[in-house]
């Protein structure tokens, strides 16, 4: 087998695991089962167990922070903008894939290399989403990074929150839903000003 095709599988495998049994459950021998290889083979590919989830966290990661980038530039209607961003987020988390544990979820979360992806994945689409408000609105740069973190924060929860209680609220109504609320509330920022 290429080894492209090779690391594929077996990222594919080591997802499958860690899903199922989180990074601290998850076992190297088991990882090799799935994958229907050697465990020489697959130390071949990743040195170790800690190596084979930050590459299946920076793969998710990247894919999460492209569409979200991809939702972001999507329109100039900024109420269709807000709305695809969140969708990102709620398609993201309904995946049957269930990518957003590793990413969301993680056991590992304190482990200095996975929590300084996840900062930047965060601070990357802060940026993006700053930006654009700086761009729309009169607020200052400072004020526009604050919220945009404001944004993706509920915008992260709530897709979680949703996916907790999917059997109780229809996707598509989830999304309307905070999106509407994201909007009645980023549409009106720049025309009231806070009491002195």
């Amino acid at each position: 087998m290429p080894r492209d095709e090779r690391r594929r599988q077996l990222l594919s495998a080591a997802h499958h695991v860690f899903v199922d049994n989180g990074y601290h459950g998850a076992s190297m021998d088991e990882i090799a089962e799935l994958a229907q290889v050697s465990k020489p083979v697959l130390y071949q590919h990743f040195p170790g167990k800690r190596d084979l989830y930050l590459a299946i966290l920076d793969t998710h990661l990247e894919s999460l922070l492209e569409q979200l980038l991809t939702a972001i530039s999507s329109t100039d209607n900024n109420k269709e903008r807000v709305g695809a961003t969140i969708r990102a987020y709620f398609e993201f988390v309904a995946s049957d894939s269930k990518a957003h544990r590793l990413v969301f979820e993680s056991d590992v979360a304190r482990d200095p290399d996975v929590a300084e992806r996840l900062e930047k994945f965060n601070d990357t689409f802060a940026q993006a989403v700053s930006k654009v408000v700086n761009e729309q609105t009169s607020l200052p740069e400072a004020q526009s990074i604050l919220l945009g973190n404001a944004l993706i924060g509920m915008s992260q929860v709530a897709a979680r929150a949703w996916l907790d209680q999917s059997t109780s609220v229809d996707l598509e109504e989830a999304i309307y839903l905070v999106s509407r609320l994201a909007w009645r509330g980023i549409g009106r920022v720049d025309q009231e000003q806070p009491a002195e």
